[in-house]
């Protein structure tokens, strides 16, 4: 079973993950995993600490000359504003030269602040900063490397930000990911990347925020990851969770999901036909993203996460009550970004791997990744044979 758990706080020294399951034997470089990072950094309409955060890592353990070995990988991403932030931010008992008592609606702040007795809204803040998925996009990267030994391939694009969208463009392949990168807002339609790059314009002038919307999409799915059998072993389900996870995301979608629910049946499946060549079902729509009954279907996984309007704005428009005098107020200001979908778009690329990763360890096992490879190998070959007719019946 794959596993990941990520510490520390936005302005803190530096943040932590650990990730236990990996096999013996993956080949990883921090260069690699560097990389990574640095595509979370990406998106016109970014805030200026992505000018200056490195992302400076370290590997801590589990990795020995550029392999794997089977124990937990353990990953330090330092914050090199930790100077400005060492007095306010830090372990040794003391006070805080600062408290904020004005909680930002949509944040985590106030709800935060009631259920664990806080007065400072510090104390919640920074845990439940973005900054938090600098980690998860180091634990992604490791688990892309585990699905591209079974030839899986993970990536994402934008498709609306604001009120602008790709409608119905051309969805990307793998090939096309470094075209994607290097669009201004991570999308693959030139089109409406201008459109986007207007929309986060018109909204940096007022001082305001966007949301939208990045699509993620898997190619070389194996036949029958997840099950139908429990509720919580459905792969839409743990796909659904994991990138609702992912903060200030507020709602997933399964390829045409948004669409289908108001059609009829007989336009709202995926037909299916076996094809001669491949030796394979195949479905040429992918109404349902590549997911039936809880389990992937071989297909393409296509899965769309939806990202409200940062809480923060650039200019003092939200109000709320100073939790200190319970009078009205305007909320507080941290450093913020117009938009951080483009972001968003990566990490959720890396929870869709960490969540199809785990399930391939699941169904194939394996403590090396020789003994990983070799199980889906196997299983592929005799995926579609004829049960009866194998056995002589």
């Amino acid at each position: 079973m794959l596993r990941f758990l990520t510490a520390g706080e936005s302005h803190g020294k530096g943040l932590a993950v650990i990730v236990e399951g990996l096999p013996a034997g993956l080949e990883i470089t921090k260069e690699e995993i560097q990389a990574e990072l640095s595509r979370r950094r990406l998106g016109y309409g970014r805030g200026p600490r992505m000018r200056f955060e490195m992302d400076e890592l370290t590997l801590l353990g589990g990795i020995r000359h550029g392999r794997t070995l089977g124990s937990p990988v353990a990953i330090e991403i330092a914050n090199t504003e930790w100077p400005k932030w060492e007095i306010e931010m830090s372990p040794e008992p003391g006070k805080p030269e600062k408290v904020l008592t004005k909680p930002r609606p949509g944040h985590a702040e106030l709800v935060g602040m009631q259920k664990y007795g806080f007065d400072d809204a510090r104390d919640v803040l920074e845990r439940a900063s973005a900054r938090e998925t600098a980690a998860r996009v180091a634990a992604g990267s490791l688990a892309k490397a585990l699905l591209s030994k079974l030839g899986v391939s993970v990536i994402s694009h934008i498709v609306q930000i604001g009120a602008a969208s790709v409608g119905g463009a051309a969805r990307p392949e793998p090939a096309d990911l470094e075209v994607i990168d290097n669009s201004r807002v991570r999308c693959f339609s030139p089109e409406a990347e201008e459109a986007m790059v207007a929309e986060i314009k018109a909204a940096a002038k007022v001082g305001d925020s966007l949301g939208g919307a990045a699509e993620v999409l898997v190619f070389g799915t194996p036949v029958g990851l997840g099950s139908h059998v429990h509720w919580d072993r459905k792969l839409d389900g743990l796909l659904a969770q994991a990138v609702m996870s992912i903060q200030a995301v507020k709602a997933v979608s399964l390829g045409e999901g948004t669409v289908v629910s108001g059609l009829r049946g007989s336009e709202a499946h995926d037909a299916i036909r076996w094809d001669s060549e491949s030796k394979s079902y195949l479905r040429d729509t992918l109404r349902a993203g590549g997911i039936e009954g809880g389990m992937s279907t071989g297909g393409m996984i296509a899965l769309t996460a939806w990202m409200k309007p940062l809480a923060t704005l650039n200019r003092p428009v939200l109000m709320t009550v100073d939790v200190a005098t319970k009078e009205e107020a305007v909320s507080f200001k941290e450093r913020t970004d117009v938009t951080a979908v483009p972001a968003m778009g990566v990490v959720a690329e890396s929870m869709v791997a960490i969540t199809l990763a785990n399930e391939s360890l699941r169904k194939f096992g394996g403590d090396s990744v020789a003994e990983f490879t070799r199980n889906a190998q196997e299983y592929a070959l005799h995926l579609n044979e004829n049960p009866s007719a194998a056995k002589g019946i």
